[in-house]
């Protein structure tokens, strides 16, 4: 298993749960895999289709996600297609024919095509070894995503009842995962269940106010770097995206209204690079295979935690630190609320209800956030994540009562007809035209709060919302009721604990803090980073490939941090596999030691060794680089005391060595070299003595 890991994809060693769960489909088990987004669910299936005989079948529902898991399985070298329609006719034929003389390992295939005409007739034919179906959550009425075309892929296994079945997701809560072995007919299958935590996220919520300048801010702070922005509408996605074009990022707008070629063009552009930040719906997102996503911004709230966990799950793939920020406001509820109620089924309508209350428990809450979004998937942490923003700012409650008698007071008096806006306008002592018509100003507490900060109001309120101290009344224009509560407070004097403001801003100034200032080194690396990834778009647009196809962010990353000198040390680093080393050892050893960034990053003497491993001479490596041939030879004498295997001989004229070996004879090992640059008449140059001497030295004390 781990020599086809290392051959094929590059990977040294197994990631938790990889390793057990394809042992137990070679045993010819079943399967149930629960793995966070970017846990390598696909190594689990792709590693047990090149190690068995026969055909790996995979159930995916998505074109683009087939696109992007195909084009990475070729580029490793591994046979692999898919069928879909997206294809022409002649295609898919050939592709039916390669899988008929068996020379497809894996093919990818969506749910609703299994059923369509005579393809099952089509599928007895083959040799079919394992069933792998992706996105197994769609089986099941309680998941977020369900589709009925999947409680049919149950007759899958009734035709090929002797064949192992792996069922993957990355988002179920228990409910899920009883529904999905039993309607998919598995039998006796292990479930694993891998950890959901990514720690590498950090989790923020911020209050919905001021969205543009947060995000802009945000943004900024990651020039050049990839981002996606969920919006629940349309027309956010555009707004927004044709906002951040004026503010000079690259940036695009993705949803279902749009051509097919044109979302197909955003999403390539997304992948290579071209285009760094996507405002998207929920359209976009689930067929990404992109590594290097730097944060997940959701301008709205999503309707449950499964799918706020999976989008939020397309950053920091890589393992490297990602930000993840959800802006929340009480207009967001209402929208999902009206979403929800479009569903005609009563019991599939509750349970998104049930859901849309657990998503909004996750954006009031006032503990550790990672708890609470675990929590739901039945994982229970030990201590605090400390990278949340209640963790890093913990809550630091107040009594709040007379602020809470203030707002209570004034809504009383408007009626119980005014929103949040209107009732900050009040307390504040401002005389807008809405209140100046509805008479407010009038009213005995109009001003009373006036030296309380308008955000502060805003957070006070939310809080006795959360709190049910008040109702918002989504029916009547989102005005603001009072509640039992509400009278205990006013009238028996019960106490209120709110959040101190100054709390919450904390947590907003710490997310939009400027970032450091980089070291001289980590420029170097920035900037060899950025064309290690023009030359991988090179070679991927002569394929005409994705660039992640060539290399991955994380392995580019790897090479600046590694500077590999050798063949055998490129092929050390994470993601290179035996296949991809032999395709680009050459020309990315090249790169990395010709880049003037180079000699930042790398010891001058490991310089001259990757050069000379690209075959050229010392008075090229010279010329190259600016220097004395003398200083070649010295860089060879430190390779060869610090162990590389230098071969010697290939660097001195014939009898060179020995006329050096007898000044050593007569004079001894010294430090200065000019009594044997002397003794040998001056006809040998300093480098080659001082490398002769290296190797004797070496041999002495060998």
């Amino acid at each position: 298993m781990e020599e086809v890991l290392q051959k094929h994809f590059g990977y040294r060693s197994f990631w938790p749960l990889q390793k057990e769960i394809i042992q137990n489909v070679l045993r010819g088990n079943d399967a149930v895999v629960l793995m966070p987004t970017g846990g390598g669910k696909s190594i689990c299936y792709q590693i047990p289709a090149l190690m068995n005989g026969g055909l790996t079948l995979v159930i995916s529902p998505l074109i683009a996600l087939m696109k992007d898991q195909v084009e990475s399985l070729q580029s490793n070298g591994v046979a692999a297609s898919y069928l879909n329609s997206s294809l022409t006719r002649e295609e898919t034929r050939q592709i039916a024919s390669q899988l008929q003389k068996g020379n497809i390992k894996l093919l990818y295939v969506a749910p609703e095509r299994i059923f369509t005409g005579k393809f099952t007739e089509f599928l007895k034919t083959l040799n079919i070894n394992l069933i792998a179906i992706d996105e197994a959550h769609c089986v099941s009425s309680w998941g977020h995503h369900f589709r009925p075309e999947y409680k049919k892929l149950s007759e899958l296994k009734d035709i090929f009842p002797d064949v192992p079945t792996m069922a993957l997701t990355a988002t179920a809560d228990k409910a899920v995962r009883s529904d999905i072995g039993e309607l998919l007919h598995l039998k006796d299958p292990e479930y694993f269940i891998s950890s959901f935590d990514r720690p590498n996220l950090s989790l923020t919520v911020l209050p919905g106010q001021k969205k543009w300048q947060q995000i802009l801010k945000i943004v900024n702070r990651h020039p050049g770097e990839s981002g996606i922005i969920y919006c629940s509408s349309r027309a956010a996605t555009e707004n927004l995206a044709e906002r951040l074009q004026d503010a000079g990022k690259k940036a695009k707008c993705y949803h279902a209204g749009l051509e097919s070629k044109e979302r197909s063009r955003t999403q390539e552009e997304f992948l290579q690079g071209q285009t760094d930040i996507v405002c998207a719906t929920i359209a976009f997102g689930m067929g990404i295979d992109k590594s290097n996503i730097r944060f997940v911004i959701h301008y709205n709230m999503p309707g449950n935690l499964e799918s706020y966990y999976q989008e939020i799950g397309r950053a920091g793939r890589d393992g490297k630190p990602a930000e993840t920020i959800l802006f929340y406001s009480y207009r967001d509820v209402q929208t999902q609320i009206g979403f929800i109620q479009q569903i005609e089924d009563d019991q599939y309508r509750n349970i998104q209800m049930a859901k849309l209350k657990r998503m909004q428990e996750y954006a009031e809450g006032q503990v550790c956030r990672r708890k609470i979004l675990l929590s739901y998937f039945s994982e229970i942490p030990e201590k605090d994540c400390g990278n949340c923003d209640v963790c890093q700012n913990p809550p630091r409650y107040f009594d709040g009562t007379i602020q809470a008698q203030m707002a209570l007071s004034a809504i009383s008096r408007m009626n119980q007809k005014a929103g949040i806006s209107t009732l900050v306008e009040v307390l504040k002592g401002v005389r807008s035209e809405n209140v100046r018509k509805l008479g407010f100003d009038k009213i005995k507490t109009f001003g009373r709060g006036k030296d309380v900060t308008t955000f502060a109001w805003q957070m006070y309120i939310q809080q006795m919302l959360q709190q049910g101290i008040i109702e918002l009344d989504y029916k009547d224009h989102y005005t603001l009721k009072l509640t039992s509560e509400s009278r205990e407070i006013l009238f028996n004097d019960k106490r209120v604990r709110l959040v101190a403001p100054e709390v919450i801003r904390e947590r907003q100034e710490r997310r939009l803090e400027s970032p450091r200032k980089l070291t001289k080194k980590e420029q170097a690396k920035n900037e060899l980073f950025e064309k290690l990834r023009k030359l991988r778009k090179e070679l991927a647009d002569k394929q005409g490939k994705p660039a992640f196809t060539v290399f991955s962010d994380n392995t580019l990353h790897e090479l600046t941090d590694s500077m590999p000198a050798t063949y055998e040390e490129f092929l050390r680093i994470e993601g290179v596999g035996e296949y991809k080393a032999k395709k680009y050892a050459a020309v990315f050893l090249q790169a990395l030691t010709h880049f003037p960034e180079a000699g930042k990053l790398m010891d001058t003497h490991r310089i001259t060794w990757a050069l000379l491993n690209q075959g050229m001479e010392i008075e090229e490596i010279a010329k190259l680089r600016n220097i004395q041939t003398n200083t070649v030879y010295s860089h060879l004498a430190k390779l060869l005391s610090d162990g590389y295997d230098v071969q010697v001989h290939n660097f001195m004229k014939e009898g060179e060595l020995k006329k050096i070996q007898s000044a050593v004879d007569e004079l001894g090992f010294r430090k200065e070299l000019k009594p044997y640059y002397e003794f040998l008449e001056e006809k040998i140059e300093y480098g080659k003595i001082r490398l002769g001497i290296s190797y004797l030295s070496k041999r002495r004390n060998l």
